[in-house]
């Protein structure tokens, strides 16, 4: 088969493509990204053929804040949410889709696989149908699919478990519709209305769960607030295998002998960019717990960009092999990527999560909601909370309990066998899981 995967060129969107993509490659599929230019080598190191966006949708989202330096002045809310969804992700959608249109004259694939907010594949879907192989969406953040309990879909809340909370939830919901759903619903039909395409007269997030031909989740069940009206078109598919041996053990790799409990803390490989944030609090929270050993991971920068003194219970890294990190630690401490949480819960660890900006803060609702872990909602914790969080995780069994029944479940669901299924049923092509394409 020939299968065009399209990105959103920010690490935490193109990484699960990748992922996919290499699991394609290696079933023996023939596979082109068509993403940002800065992301290259990235694509090309899984030995797909990169392609890069038209020139108005190539943006290098790596770090968001110097693409778009006025997002530094929004507070999290409806309007940081409005500024994300019409400037990173619809105004690039009319190029993205003549760049999707551009790789079909010379790679007809027969599936593309487009990562949720990649919104020039909703504009494709939203055209007939003729015009376009099958298209999987991925959703590399929670499930954006309208709630039974009548909250925000964006908002912390848990589910409701009374008419009271139901009725309050609407109400809250009813301000988010005109603070959120409905501008932006009205700014995307203004870009329809300039390519000729009629108005979308459903809520923008479920028209991307519920318009393609399948939509693959990148979790568990268990791990998403329920609902009783999903798309049967929705494939909840675990977590992607975790590429081995991305980078060298550290020299340090032997202390990690199960003599103290191992805290492993990073920032992921986005927001990084001021360690302030999250892994300098947790190293001084817990420099005194002398049965902790803290290993921090600076996402790829150097070491040495986190600023000392660095307590002597603590081990830093670069990069370290997550699969081997993730089987030694007793705890993750994180500001709530989607992809990390998931991959921490397929071993079993439990959390302490961090983070409240783009997708971070309802990946930290799920931790708390689920049991799995404790969610200070906060981009910046103090020490103080980040003890008291670390040391009630790690003493309270309830926390390991609860991610190791979520574990199981990751186990029970064979992740690459899934994607192949779902792609012969989309494509009407048998045989997909042989790598080539049977008569």
């Amino acid at each position: 088969m020939k299968i065009l995967i399209v990105s959103t060129p920010a690490i935490g969107h193109i990484n699960p493509l990748l992922g996919i993509g290499r699991v394609l490659i290696a079933e023996g599929h023939d596979v082109a990204v068509l993403s940002g230019s800065v992301m290259r080598t990235r694509i090309e190191a899984i030995g797909a053929t990169f392609r890069a966006l038209p020139e108005k949708a190539d943006i290098d989202l790596r770090n968001i804040a110097e693409a778009f330096p006025e997002i530094k002045t929004l507070s999290p809310g409806p309007e940081l949410s409005r500024f994300y969804f019409e400037r990173v992700f619809i105004d690039p959608s009319i190029p993205q889709r003549e760049g999707i249109r551009q790789v079909l004259r010379d790679f007809p694939a027969d599936v593309i696989i487009a990562g949720s907010l990649f919104l020039g594949a909703l504009l494709m879907l939203l055209g007939p149908r003729s015009d376009r192989p099958a298209i999987v969406i991925c959703g590399t953040t929670p499930l954006l699919w309208h709630r039974d309990d009548g909250a925000p879909l964006v908002s912390t809340l848990p589910p409701a478990a009374s008419d009271a909370q139901r009725r309050e939830y609407a109400a809250l919901s009813e301000g988010y519709s005109k603070d959120f759903t409905m501008p932006v619903g009205e700014y995307l039909n203004r870009c329809l209305a300039a390519i000729g395409i009629a108005p979308l007269s459903m809520d923008i997030l479920d028209a991307i769960v519920s318009r393609p031909d399948g939509y693959l989740q990148l979790t568990v069940p268990s791990f998403e607030f329920p609902r009783k009206d999903i798309p049967a078109s929705v494939h909840f598919i675990g977590a992607l295998p975790i590429v081995p041996n991305q980078a060298p053990l550290p020299s340090w790799a032997n202390e990690l002998d199960g003599s103290r409990k191992v805290v492993l803390v990073t920032q992921g490989t986005q927001a990084n960019h001021d360690f302030g944030q999250l892994i300098i609090p947790t190293l001084a929270a817990l420099a005194n717990e002398p049965d902790l050993l803290v290993v921090a991971t600076a996402g790829g920068r150097p070491v040495d960009a986190i600023p000392g003194p660095i307590p002597s219970n603590a081990r830093l890294a670069s990069y370290l092999p997550f699969e081997w990190a993730l089987a030694k630690a007793d705890l993750f401490v994180t500001n709530g990527g989607y992809g990390s949480v998931n991959q921490a819960l397929s071993f079993g660890v439990p959390l302490v999560t961090a983070g409240v900006t783009e997708d971070k803060g309802i990946v930290g609702a799920r931790v708390a909601w689920s049991g799995v872990g404790i969610n200070l909602a906060t981009n910046e914790p103090t020490p103080d909370a980040l003890l008291e969080a670390v040391r009630a995780v790690l003493d309270e069994p309830n926390y390991k309990a609860h991610a190791l029944a979520m574990a199981k479940e990751f186990a029970s669901i064979d992740t690459r066998s899934e994607i192949l299924r779902i792609l012969e049923q989309v494509s009407g092509i048998p045989g997909v899981d042989k790598g080539r394409r049977i008569a």
